[in-house]
């Protein structure tokens, strides 16, 4: 089943391109200097936009341009001009996070080529097919995924599927982190993450080697042939952050598994340019244990010395001769000399004069095939010769060298010619407001079926999707009116979900709560009202829009808004806002606990981390990944008790206990303003 797997290697400046190309990548991938997922990178002008497609298109490598942030309403008109550009430019394909977004590009840029970034937290069979049916060409797979999840999701549908296979592991899944922005307001959402995870961070039984939140960095170098053979079409590196010696070293060191030649001292001098701790495949074979956990420590920094550094500069000092070149050159009396070539698709010739009679020496086949043979400093690797010279005639060397420049140069216009893919202007005009008419019910989310009676006042409820029977039962039975929540990350255990949907359904419940994209068309088909969590991220109206349609009756906002900006979205679906509760930092597939040795039978207890100013950071499992809570719980009612803009409030518990739990109903309830150790979240200060 193989296809070729494309390489695919990271660029945040140009010489990182060169390095990649010339190192043997068959597409690069770079980002703007807005809207990037590395805006730390020094990431392209315009400009650069075009020159690099046009160096990478020169040397038939494709471009791929990164716009994976979360947009504001106020930026998307800025955004589309990075698109305009990029279809200037003759980008291959555009990287989106942004689910509004990439509905606009639908309509302004319909040959465009979208890749679903990773930051869309992608990682089911059905979540590929939803982004398919929306017209996206490729999902860039969660990282997190096994090598069975994987072949799972290429065989479900017909798109096209990207898999990092080496560079840095985020300890949250990708567009699921609020860390770094709850803790200083910078989003890695928005590109501005801060890193926190790397941090120090103890477990609560003094295990571990205190990096609880800090992986190794993933390498699956020895597996890209595999993933080919699945049917994996691109090999993914991370790091666009990363100088381009690292580029040039992961890049060749993919080359070479691909070819069946990686050696250990490729392995070496990957690992000496840069890594935490050495590399970690645990994700790919399921095996998540404390040999995933690891840092920068002061031996992985100065591993790399100069004379590494000038050995992987080499490596793409010159230009990669890979373009297959064909000549055919014809001398013969009284007629011009002429010189074909064909390289890919493409054709060139030129035209010389018309040879003379040998006064001593003729021009011999020979002579002639090593001026022909001269194409260093160029992309293209001679192939084949042919040669039709007739006896006795004399022609420059210097002529047959200019004939050669010509086409070369030819065929080199031909590689780089822009792919038109026409852009259609679109002024987007300022939304209206959403408002509602209707007072703003509650609603509230656990993590068991032990609910107080006291809320029953809310108008709805929800509990896990794994609940046992009897005690959701006992609910209905009791007045609430139940919903379930799917898990955030389903990971591999899809089929299971779509069983129990339908179980639920026949329990007498008729809503669930979706936090995933994938989670969406399951719940649509169990015959439950989907309501969408602030985990879909929710940035602007043109998402908010799109989520209406693919099926999704109300929407949590994105906790990165501000109620300002909240109350300045438009479209007309019903929407709300977490007020209250110990809101996720990240949500991730390795629980913390494991990097003290805990094995997820035996861990029957309450868990939290604990950082550099002893804060206790708990740890939330239900069984398919863990969230680490904030230490602080976030109490916002005063923010949006005169919210005309929100039709629902959500209240979110996962650790408080009964006393706690009535007290915060009762203050959202009554619009009351609590005294304490609360967090206003990020309503008021927003994100970068």
């Amino acid at each position: 089943m193989g296809n070729n797997i494309e390489i695919l290697a990271p660029a945040g400046a140009f010489e990182s391109v060169k390095a990649a190309v010339c190192t043997g990548a068959s597409a690069v991938y770079i980002g703007a200097q807005r809207f990037s997922a590395r805006a730390s990178a020094a990431n392209f002008s315009d400009e650069e936009i075009i020159s690099a497609a046009r160096y990478c298109h020169e040397r038939s490598v494709k471009l791929y341009l990164a716009i994976n942030t979360l947009i504001r309403d106020d930026e998307l008109q800025s955004a589309l001009k990075t698109v305009s550009l990029a279809c200037t430019a003759g980008v291959d394909a555009l990287i989106v996070q942004d689910l509004g977004l990439a509905a606009i590009i639908r309509e302004v840029a319909p040959d465009m080529p979208l890749h679903a970034s990773t930051q869309m937290s992608v990682h089911t069979p059905k979540g590929a097919k939803l982004l398919h049916s929306l017209g996206f060409k490729r999902v860039v797979l969660a990282r997190e995924l096994s090598r069975d999840e994987i072949a799972e999701i290429v065989a479900s549908c017909p798109i096209e599927t990207e898999v990092f296979v080496h560079g840095a592991l985020c300890m949250s899944v990708s567009g699921q982190c609020e860390f770094s922005a709850l803790l200083g307001g910078r989003s890695g959402n928005r590109g501005r993450c801060a890193q926190p995870c790397r941090l120090p961070f103890a477990l609560d039984n003094g295990k571990g080697n205190g990096s609880a939140l800090s992986l190794k960095d993933l390498s699956l170098l020895e597996h890209i042939k595999e993933l080919e053979e699945i049917g994996v079409t691109s090999a993914k590196i991370e790091g666009r952050m990363k100088r381009p010696e690292y580029v040039a070293a992961a890049t060749d060191a993919c080359i070479s598994a691909l070819n069946g030649v990686l050696d250990e001292s490729k392995k070496n001098r990957l690992e000496s340019v840069f890594s935490r701790s050495g590399f970690t495949d645990g994700y790919y074979f399921g095996k998540i244990d404390s040999n995933m956990f690891g840092v920068r420590s002061k031996e992985n920094v100065t591993a790399a010395d100069s004379k590494l550094f000038t050995q992987l500069k080499a490596l793409y000092k010159d230009e990669r001769q890979h373009l297959p070149i064909t000549f055919k050159f014809t001398l013969k009396h009284g007629e011009n000399a002429v010189l074909e070539a064909h390289s890919g698709s493409y054709n060139a010739s030129a035209q010389g004069d018309i040879p003379e009679a040998a006064f001593k020496v003729a021009l011999s086949e020979e002579k002639a095939a090593a001026q022909l043979k001269k194409t260093g400093g160029t992309p293209f690797a001679l192939d084949e010769i042919k040669l039709e010279i007739e006896d006795g005639l004399a022609f420059p060397l210097s002529s047959i060298n200019a004939m050669r420049r010509d086409c070369l140069n030819s065929l080199t216009e031909q590689y780089a010619k822009v792919i038109d893919k026409p852009f259609k202007p679109l002024r987007l005009d300022k939304t209206k407001p959403y408002k509602t008419d209707t007072k703003q019910k509650i609603r509230a989310r656990f993590t068991s079926c032990d609910i107080p009676n006291e809320l029953l006042g809310c108008e709805l409820i929800y509990v896990p999707l794994f609940s046992p029977n009897k005690n959701i039962k006992q609910l209905l039975e009791r007045g609430f009116n139940i919903g379930v929540e799917i898990p955030r990350m389903i990971f591999g255990k899809e089929k299971a979900v779509i069983k129990r949907l339908s179980e639920i359904k026949s329990l007498g419940v008729n809503h669930t709560l979706a936090s995933n994209l994938g989670a969406v068309e399951p719940a649509k088909n169990a015959g439950l009202t989907v309501h969408g969590s602030f985990a879909l991220n929710a940035f602007n109206t043109q998402t908010l829009n799109k989520l209406e349609q693919i099926g999704i009756a109300d929407i949590e906002l994105s906790q990165e808004l501000t109620a300002e900006q909240m109350k300045s979205l438009g479209g007309n679906i019903k929407r709300g806002a977490v007020s209250c509760g110990r809101l996720p930092l990240m949500v991730t597939r390795a629980c913390p606990a494991k990097n003290g040795g805990q094995d997820c039978k035996s861990c029957n207890k309450q868990r939290y981390i604990i950082d550099r100013k002893r804060n206790r950071l708990p740890l939330k499992c239900d069984g398919f990944s863990t969230e680490v809570l904030n230490p602080v719980p976030t109490y916002a009612q005063h923010i949006f008790e005169n919210a005309d803009y929100l039709d629902f409030i959500t209240l979110r518990f996962s650790l408080e206990g009964k006393d706690e739990i009535i007290k915060l109903y009762s203050a959202v309830r009554n619009s009351c303003h609590l005294s304490g150790d609360y967090t206003n979240g990020l309503y008021k200060r927003g994100v970068i």
